[in-house]
């Protein structure tokens, strides 16, 4: 029985060819630059899902839909490229940022062409034509929900009364709706149901809010060398996320750790939380989203594909801890 880790890294090199097959050799600053994030590597979660979900509905037939699983990839790139613009930062996977080593109107331009690829990759599949309309109309779909998503958390930073339902809605297209289309296009293209469709759409989109909710776990309670980013930094920064959400409910003023914090003060904030029950109420909420995610993998039939796509909704909640 394959492991998931073992599942993921063997799925990752499989990726990182094909990625290097098309983008290894592009000539001009433009295509370097979107390819730049591209071949930097990364855990490939998408593909993953991608692959995971048409191999879940027919056996064998993801071999077909390789450009798919890429498809996804470029679409996750190509905001990554944005973001780092949007946020200013400066290093991603290790690497300088796109606008760093060119300049953000090239960056802007390089991620535009990730964009118009993706939408390329998804007809270059061996698929029905129907089913390729249906993956085309779901991406456009998708990109336009992660906008809106990224919209929405850019105008959280300016507000102090944001709800949890909010949150859950802002994360649910910046996150959610990504892993969502993997599930459910990888379906769609190998010949799934409308039902199954749905069902992998929805098993995606839980999955990406439980991922979010157990990132801004990750960013306050594990360490910079596990993140690889400053601790806390969402906290500092003021972030509207659930655990900032829950701590004003129960009245506890983040303000005052608008700053750059020590050490001391981040674990003394965190024990706070931790009395508090604020850890431990958005830890819940991760895990129920990824309960919900399985569950609707239930009119898939079994499989170790099925079993797989089950645990990468438990690895979202279960990493940093």
């Amino acid at each position: 029985m394959t492991t998931l880790e073992d599942y993921l890294e063997m799925n990752a090199e499989r990726i990182d060819k094909a990625l290097h097959r098309y983008f290894g050799d592009v000539q001009g600053d433009l295509f370097r630059a979107s390819a730049h994030l591209l071949l930097a590597g990364g855990k490939r979660l998408r593909p993953a899902v991608v692959i995971l979900a048409a191999d879940a509905v027919r056996k064998g037939s993801s071999d077909d839909l390789l450009p798919a699983a890429l498809s996804l990839e470029l679409t996750h790139n190509f905001t990554l490229i944005h973001d780092d613009i949007m946020d200013g930062d400066a290093v991603r996977r290790g690497v300088p940022t796109v606008h760093t080593v060119w300049d953000e109107p090239t960056a802007i331009l390089a991620g535009d062409v990730l964009y118009a690829k993706a939408f390329e990759f998804i007809c270059l599949s061996e698929a029905a034509d129907a089913a390729k309309i249906r993956a085309v109309k779901m991406l456009a779909r998708t990109c336009t929900d992660i906008c809106d998503g990224q919209s929405m958390d850019m105008a959280f930073e300016k507000r102090e009364d944001v709800t949890g339902m909010e949150y859950l809605e802002m994360v649910s297209k910046k996150t959610g709706v990504l892993y969502g289309a993997s599930a459910a296009i990888g379906g769609i293209l190998a010949g799934a149901t409308a039902i199954q469709a749905d069902a992998l759409y929805q098993y995606g989109v839980n999955s990406g809010i439980a991922f979010q909710i157990q990132d801004d776990l990750i960013d306050l309670l594990a360490s910079s060398d596990v993140t690889g980013k400053d601790r806390a930094s969402d906290i500092r920064e003021g972030k509207q996320t659930l655990i900032a959400i829950r701590a004003r409910e129960k009245g506890i003023d983040l303000a005052p750790y608008r700053r750059r914090l020590t050490v001391a003060e981040i674990d003394d904030l965190i024990a706070r939380l931790g009395e508090a029950g604020v850890i431990d109420e958005v830890r819940a909420v991760a895990v129920e989203r990824a309960t919900v995610a399985k569950e609707a993998l239930s009119v898939i039939p079994d499989s170790e594909e099925k079993r797989l796509l089950g645990d990468i909704a438990d690895f979202f909640i279960a990493r940093g801890n």
